[in-house]
């Protein structure tokens, strides 16, 4: 082997059908995805500074055979819903002979259904690619190499190549503030894959990417994607004064958004400190109104709280919510459909995520349903990926055709129409948003667009948005851009919601016809090998 290597980094499809798509929105602003692969662009900066790195998004842009003929190496993976095409990457590295590096949470999660790819690497990159680059060196044609769980020193974490990025095929660009969170829900992979110790990057480390970014003229929507921000609310609290100070000397080029969990209403410090350094909106797990479910599931954090208050309270210092819920919980008794949707009307959150849950490997979840017997055979293998449509990948408490009938009741009454603009007309009464949004280049064009494409996105669409509009101008005007946005999503989720609804109704009668058989439940002959 030579010293220097050429090295095709591939980001794998994501599912086609997702709640995460927003398709619609990103063409309304000429965008192509969402969000940019911050992993892969991290694992490009540990890579020795003579080896030539290119990265092909297949979500973007076309993979060519001239990409693989250039190539020395491949490296490729990624999350859950990526995992078909990450195989069909790896397949066909492996029929054109070309070497294949795989690593990323699913891998990590899975490795077995990866056992083709000649690399395999396990866990957070930053301490272990040095391991991977020697063994190359010296001429390994296969190897696995694993970092211990929630250990990696993240103040090791070199800047992300965001040079490898075409900046202008995203909604928005990552940053990372720290891995890791302290909460244990049962559901959740984050605290199996980087433990329920926060860890964080220096100040000085985050402000680097951030000048970075704005070297290369990137101005707008920047997420920090965190697992849980506050997590370490001590480390954050030290940061967001050399946040502000950025911001201010930088003439506020960047607007945030996050993840963080439901206790960040609890602290008026950290909330204007978001707020004030141009945090915008804040993804919550809220998973389920009811207390007896989130004791179960160990969402504590989420009980003993009034969610109308502490969310209004988020609202109310500029920051909207978007929120995560899920439907399928062994703890629930009758119908959840009716107080899932009060909850949802009563916080005024536009933007739920509204899912069936999914047992996804190494989870306590998974862990529990495999000690009871319950977890269907195969499930790992034939998940597309979307909670929306592929959950409930085990045998259910209630029947599981009550599940889904609570389930399509609720995707079918948030978003329709008059229900989606009513929430986001209250919460455009609600965002105090001290600080204007500023205009970025396209800003304009991509509101035009909203405005022709808004009326044919089904049925009372356009009359309410109308009227929401108006409404935010008459009594709440700085808040007009945010509105605007949440609006522009709906392009993506009102579709989106009704298609869901028609697949579950299909299931649904298959079930009512006795034309659905459970799949079978893990042997103990399998159980052994998932729990090894």
């Amino acid at each position: 082997m030579t010293d220097s290597c050429k090295v095709l980094m591939i980001f794998p499809l994501f599912n086609a059908s997702s709640f995460w798509n927003y398709k619609e929105a990103c063409d309304l602003s000429g965008a192509r995805y969402p969000a940019a692969p911050l992993g892969l662009i991290t694992v490009a900066a540990l890579l020795p500074d003579n080896w030539d790195v290119r990265l092909v998004n297949r979500n973007t842009e076309l993979l060519t055979d001239a990409d693989f003929d250039w190539a020395d190496m491949v490296m490729t993976g990624g999350m859950l819903p990526q995992r078909n095409d990450a195989l069909r990457i790896i397949e066909r590295c492996r029929a054109s002979g070309k070497p294949v590096v795989v690593g990323g949470p699913d891998v990590t999660s899975s490795p077995d259904l990866y056992a083709a790819a000649n690399f395999q690497v396990l866990g957070e990159a930053e301490e272990i690619m040095d391991d991977f680059v020697t063994a190359w060196r010296a001429g390994a044609v296969q190897g696995v190499f694993e970092a211990p769980m929630g250990k990696t020193d993240v103040t090791k974490s070199p800047l992300p190549r965001f040079d490898l990025l075409k900046l202008d095929h995203y909604l928005h660009v990552g940053v990372q503030f720290s891995r890791g969170c302290p909460f244990s829900c049962e559901f959740c992979d984050i605290i199996e894959l980087y433990g329920r110790v926060p860890r964080t990057k220096t100040n000085k480390q985050v402000l680097a990417e951030l000048n970075a970014l704005y070297a290369l003229g990137y101005r707008g929507h920047v997420d920090f994607v965190d697992d849980n921000l506050i997590g370490n609310k001590k480390a954050l609290k030290k940061f967001l004064p050399d946040l502000m100070l950025w911001q201010t000397e930088n003439k506020f080029p960047f607007e945030f958004s996050t993840e963080a969990s439901i206790n960040l209403a609890d602290d008026d410090e950290l909330l204007k400190g978001l707020a004030d350094t141009n945090f915008f909106a804040v993804f919550v797990g809220i998973e389920s109104p009811d207390t007896d479910t989130l004791v179960l599931m160990q969402k504590k954090q989420n009980t003993r709280r009034s969610l109308q208050q502490s969310i209004t309270k988020i609202h109310e210092a500029g920051i909207f919510v978007n929120a995560g819920f899920i439907v399928g919980f062994d703890s629930e008794k009758g119908s959840v459909a009716a107080g899932m949707i009060e909850c949802i009307e009563d916080t005024a959150i536009p933007v739920c995520m509204v899912g069936l849950l999914y047992a996804l490997p190494t989870t306590q979840l998974t862990r529990r349903l495999l000690a009871e017997g319950r977890l269907f055979s195969g499930s790992e293998q034939t998940q597309s990926g979307d909670q929306c449509t592929a959950g409930l990948n085990f045998e259910t408490k209630r029947p599981r055709r009550d599940v889904l009938n609570d389930y399509r009741t609720v995707l079918d009454a948030i978003y329709n129409p008059v229900a989606y603009f009513g929430r986001v007309r209250r919460l455009g009464r609600m965002l105090r948003r001290e600080r204007a949004h500023k205009m970025i280049k396209g800003d304009l064009r991509s509101f035009g667009r909203l405005l022709m494409r808004i009326h044919r996105s089904g049925p009372g669409a356009a009359g309410q948005f109308w009227r929401m509009l108006l409404d935010c101008l008459m009594h709440n005007p700085k808040a007009l851009p945010y509105v605007v946005m949440v609006s522009a999503l709906y392009l993506h989720l009102g579709p989106f919601s009704r298609q869901v609804v028609d697949e579950i109704d299909r299931e649904i009668d298959n079930i009512d016809q006795g034309n659905w058989q459970a799949p079978p439940l893990m042997s103990s002959l399998e159980v052994a090998c998932v729990s090894a």
